[in-house]
């Protein structure tokens, strides 16, 4: 008996180092091009799972073989950096005076408001937080919404401004308590979705401040309903393997039109190197996947560096991921940031983040 003990040990011993090589693999499959390798991009959604069978272990072995706990341990030392991207944890301390809040929602076109007779949930939510600046994404919406919306709003912004592709009902309107001085699109090849980078006159500093919502998966609402079957087990197993095929073959197609996207996003983070950025959005992508690791090499992860959990944004269908980002330029000092899922008003929910200038916490 304690023969086979020991040879169960060691089978389970192999099978952690096997899951750690993989996890290590797929937490640096965010190096790959959608573009030239359509279906390792997709891989990094699989990341949680087999962190979690990594935690699994080590709960194991420290109820069977506490020396062997190394094994686990060593994974999440060697996969550092994709743990701290998908879940990082950091200490919050109490903020410093003079932050200035950044609120980043898309806002599903305001689906959840059907009544205009009646408060709109979204907009209430928007007052209640009082941030300096807001950045909506799927802001378009029917002409009678948009005039409530604009007039609420107006009681603590002076200043808004929407874009939107020609021919597109996808809108991004930004909010701001500072004046916005200019605006220009980033320019990239999509039919729906836009990134755009407006200039505002931040305590008489010029910020640029980049708004995306970068491609969406395009999955249709059946499909949804499929994965969210496939997720709870209601599914027979020959339908799995084609939904999870068409799936897998949609979310890299999808990531080959963002990549090109996020390339220029970044292309022109570099060519602005040393203004002041704030950049926030819909990335439409995990955080371990290349759309937000070119981005994020050009800027600090706001969340990343003041965040906590996985800080899951999106939620409905099946998906539960951090999507939405924001991030800043090395002039910017992240103090605190969180996805806040207190409002159920949209499949998003609003991540928010409070800066303050390094030339102030220097003082």
């Amino acid at each position: 008996m304690k023969s086979l003990g020991k040879i169960t040990l060691q089978v389970v011993a192999g099978a952690n180092i096997a899951t750690i090589l993989v996890m290590l693999f797929v937490g640096y499959s965010d190096r790959f091009n959608p573009v030239d390798h359509t279906l390792l991009s997709t891989i990094g959604l699989t990341f949680p799972v087999f962190l979690c069978i990594n935690i699994a272990f080590t709960a194991f072995w420290i109820i069977f073989s506490v020396r062997r706990v190394i094994i686990p341990l060593v994974g999440f030392i060697v996969c550092y950096a994709p743990v701290r991207v998908y879940a990082p944890l950091n200490i919050n301390k109490a903020l410093p005076d003079s932050t200035i809040k950044v609120l980043s929602y898309n806002v599903w076109t305001f689906k959840d408001w059907t009544d205009v007779s009646e408060p709109c949930r979204i907009l209430d939510y928007l007052i209640e937080q009082n941030a300096d600046i807001v950045c909506l994404q799927e802001s378009g919406t029917i002409k009678v919404k948009r005039d409530i919306i604009n007039k609420r709003m107006a009681t603590l912004y002076a200043y808004s401004d929407t874009v939107k592709p020609s021919g597109s009902t996808d809108e991004i309107t930004v909010f701001s308590k500072f004046p916005i001085v200019g605006k220009e699109n980033i320019n990239y090849e999509s039919k729906n979705n836009h990134s755009a980078a407006f200039r505002l006159d931040v305590h008489g500093d010029t910020v640029i401040f980049i708004a995306n919502h970068l491609e969406s998966i395009g999955l249709s609402s059946d499909e949804k309903k499929s994965f969210k079957s496939m997720m709870k087990g209601k599914m027979e197993k020959d339908s799995v393997r084609s939904e999870s095929q068409k799936l897998v073959h949609k979310l890299g197609m999808a990531s080959a039109v963002r990549a090109p996207q996020a390339d220029a996003v970044a292309r022109y983070i570099r060519d602005h190197k040393g203004e002041s950025i704030i950049l926030c959005g819909d990335f439409n992508d995990s955080p371990i996947s290349y759309t937000r690791r070119v981005i994020a090499d050009e800027l600090t992860d706001c969340y990343v560096a003041s965040g906590n959990g996985p800080g899951i944004s999106y939620h409905v269908s099946g998906f539960y991921v951090r999507i939405d980002n924001i991030m800043c330029s090395d002039d910017w000092v992240p103090c605190r940031c969180l996805v806040d899922s207190k409002i159920k008003a949209s499949d998003h929910y609003p991540i928010i983040c409070w800066l303050k200038k390094r030339s102030d916490m220097e003082k």
